[in-house]
């Protein structure tokens, strides 16, 4: 199932995507697409529906984020031999976690705002994970079942502000208001037969700057999930960004950032697409 909020920012209603790609109303069933919906029971009751029987949302639809009241939203770097070669550092001997603000979550199409002060802006198309069930010191064997699904994530980034400003926290380069465009939909754990081989792609102004697979993991999400859940308990509805291919804007040569009126496009394969316009912070 391809789950989804639509409507305005802030009065987000429940949706969910029909065979043909449309989208139906999900309000009569659920209340939202938040923790409290994601589990076992909720999902196999979304599922038993005849879904093109649901009303149909025929208005011009905007996506929200594709999960709501995200209690953690929780990032792993340098998560693909490659982007770490480029970057210019070991492959991590274990994950390398940092958290994003929640507040920078935002529809996988709304705008992308370049802070004050920001001089080089990076775009990181990654694969997110929804959690679906509390989980603490979980097994590997059984991380999996935690796991609600998969979404498209794109970790915004301002380098400066992460890499160079005094202090050595990347949480000040991660966490800014509309850095964690999220959705456009939540794609169920079923409908995806293996995470660890979707291709993934960014684009700016047209341009291929990202064309990666998720074959490229050091951490797969099986392990991610485990790991985490040694250090933190993880609840329903919680995500986590695994990380991102070669191609940022970091990684170029010269580098290369985000300027006001710049397009960005993103997707994973049987995910759904982004696309952001960068607009200065008033």
């Amino acid at each position: 199932m391809k789950l989804l909020r639509y409507g305005n920012a802030g009065h987000e209603r429940p949706g969910i995507l029909d065979s043909n790609g449309k989208v139906r109303e999900l309000g009569s069933v659920v209340s939202d697409i938040n923790g409290k919906t994601l589990s076992e029971e909720s999902l196999k009751k979304i599922a038993s529906l005849d879904i093109n029987s649901l009303p149909l949302v025929n208005e011009p639809v905007r996506f929200g984020a594709c999960v709501n009241n995200v209690g953690k939203f929780i990032c792993i770097g340098l998560n693909y031999a490659d982007h770490a070669a480029e970057s210019g550092v070991a492959v991590p001997a274990e994950p390398v976690v940092f958290m994003k603000a929640t507040s920078a979550i935002t529809g996988p199409n709304d705008n992308i705002i370049k802070p004050r002060n920001s001089t080089k802006l990076d775009w990181e198309v990654e694969l997110g994970i929804v959690i679906g069930k509390h989980a603490s010191y979980v097994e590997l064997d059984e991380a999996m079942d935690y796991i609600a699904g998969y979404c498209v994530i794109n970790d915004v980034s301002e380098r400066n502000f992460q890499l160079e400003r005094p202090g050595g926290q990347w949480d000040k380069g991660k966490g800014c208001d509309s850095f964690g465009p999220i959705g456009p939909y939540l794609v169920t754990r079923d409908e995806i037969a293996d995470p660890l081989n979707l291709n993934l792609w960014l684009k700016v102004n047209g341009k291929t700057f990202q064309n990666g697979s998720t074959d490229q993991m050091v951490f797969g999400p099986q392990f991610l999930v485990h790991y985490l859940s040694q250090f933190m308990s993880l609840q329903p509805g919680d995500v986590i960004s695994t990380g991102t291919p070669p191609g940022v804007g970091l990684g170029q040569k010269p580098p290369i950032y985000l300027n006001e009126g710049d397009v960005v496009e993103l997707g994973i394969e049987g995910m759904g697409v982004q696309k952001q316009v960068v607009v200065n912070a008033k």
